[in-house]
């Protein structure tokens, strides 16, 4: 990531004749927001100065809300491609901080980073790549979304199969143009599905860059006349979208999950990390997978990671190894959808992973490669299966002291509480599904 001071910053603006800043930020639930300001205020912005409410962050208002501020980190200024060069439009990510400068109890930013000091107590640096699927579809006369995907192509097709080529073209070469370093791109499974790889780099970077990402894929898609979403399962039948995460330990410029002699050429500190998050794994899932919606694509239909299990080939399993060895040595968590917010994702993994390296934690025997359409499938699942729903995801975070410390007691409470009104909301619903099974015979 490129690195500014904040007098850089002010003299970019200037360079660029940039009128306006965005100042962006991330509430508790993953939504990308920003306080736009002239470019005259930019200065006291840079300083902390800039004051909003509370529930900005929160999701909801309530009858008490605070004051708090926005800091940017300088580092993120980047200047919006899309707009025009004469009076361009900026952005900075902030952190969000009381108006004394200590860190919001509700900034997700400032969760990921308190976790990852701590790793870098221990003498870790965690890194992380993402690879985020969404998909396309049509829109209608007005402009609103259809469920009409814009192409009928299937795992790496070219054009004129796949229609999306353009879009993704635009969208990559934008995403560059802000700063993301993009490993490779390519239409997935579903029709009207597509892939883009963010090259790996340091955790924080890779969440402010997931954000910036889904911001900018939304933005590309509307500018050809598409909408992009990046709901988990939004057609019935079909694949649905996940965010794998590249996840790797480093201490002094070595990666610590390598090691020639060890099972697989992997370390302990790998093993043990894995360790972690399985143990933890059903609390991880409540913010890896935080809709309703996200439950639908977790199905056993040996394809998407619904094992509590680790394993090289297998696909059922959360998490997988790689053949890469040596300083390419990561693991992927495949659970997460890219609806999460990636802050608490990565905290929350961190928090797991650490906690299983300092405990030594072993994890089980890997799971060997199976017949997707095998029965063994669906009765592992039974016994070392992912939750089966947001319900049973958030109860067992409700259980977890080690996750819930890493999101922090004010953003584990306010998240908690906002998705089980959530699942109160889903079971008071009537679905076309009930109706159709079973308004007739009954």
């Amino acid at each position: 990531m490129r690195s500014y001071s904040k007098k850089e910053v002010l003299e970019k603006a200037r360079e660029y004749n940039v009128k306006f800043i965005r100042l962006q930020f991330t509430d508790i639930f993953g939504s990308f927001k920003n306080i736009a300001i002239a470019v005259e205020e930019l200065e006291r912005a840079l300083e902390g100065k800039i004051l909003f409410d509370s529930s900005a962050i929160e999701g909801f208002v309530r009858n008490r809300e605070s004051d708090i501020c926005l800091l940017p980190d300088a580092d993120t200024f980047e200047i919006f491609p899309w707009r025009p060069r004469d009076g361009s439009v900026a952005r900075l990510i902030c952190d969000v901080t009381q108006p004394d400068g200590s860190p919001f109890p509700g900034c997700s930013r400032s969760a990921l980073k308190r976790i990852l000091r701590k790793g870098a107590s221990l003498g870790f640096d965690l890194q992380a790549g993402a690879q985020v699927e969404f998909f396309m579809f049509l829109t209608d006369s007005r402009g609103e979304p259809t469920t009409a995907t814009h192409d009928q192509a299937g795992y790496c097709d070219l054009s004129p199969v796949d229609l999306g080529e353009n879009a993704r073209r635009d969208m990559v070469l934008t995403l560059q143009e802000m700063g993301l370093d993009i490993s490779s791109s390519h239409h997935e499974k579903a029709p009207g599905q597509h892939e883009i790889y963010i090259r790996e780099d340091s955790a924080l970077a890779i969440a402010d860059k997931t954000e910036t990402f889904k911001f900018v894929v939304r933005t590309v898609a509307q500018r050809h006349g598409l909408h992009a979403t990046f709901m988990p399962k939004p057609l019935t039948g079909l694949s649905g979208s996940g965010m794998h995460l590249n996840l790797s330990l480093w201490h002094d410029s070595e990666n610590i999950f390598s090691d020639a002699a060890g099972r697989l050429g992997l370390s302990d500190h790998a093993f043990n990390f894995i360790g972690g998050i399985l143990r933890h794994a059903r609390s991880i899932t409540a913010v890896a997978n935080p809709l309703v919606n996200s439950y639908k694509r977790l199905l056993p239909n040996g394809l998407c990671p619904v094992l509590i299990a680790w394993s090289e080939e297998n696909r059922s399993t959360m998490i997988r190894i790689p053949a890469q060895r040596g300083n390419e040595a990561r693991i992927i968590l495949r659970s997460p959808d890219p609806t999460c917010n990636p802050y608490l994702v990565l905290a929350a993994a961190a928090e797991a992973g650490l906690n299983g390296i300092v405990e030594k934690t072993e994890p089980p025997p890997p799971v060997p490669e199976e017949d997707p359409e095998s029965s063994i499938l669906k009765q592992i699942v039974k016994k070392q299966g992912l939750p089966r729903s947001l319900n049973e995801a958030l109860q067992a975070l409700a259980e977890d002291k080690i996750i819930q410390d890493a999101l922090g007691e004010h953003i584990y409470r306010r998240f908690l509480e906002s998705k089980e009104a959530e699942w109160e909301r889903f079971q008071a619903e009537v679905h076309q599904w009930e109706l159709d099974e079973y308004q007739l015979n009954y």
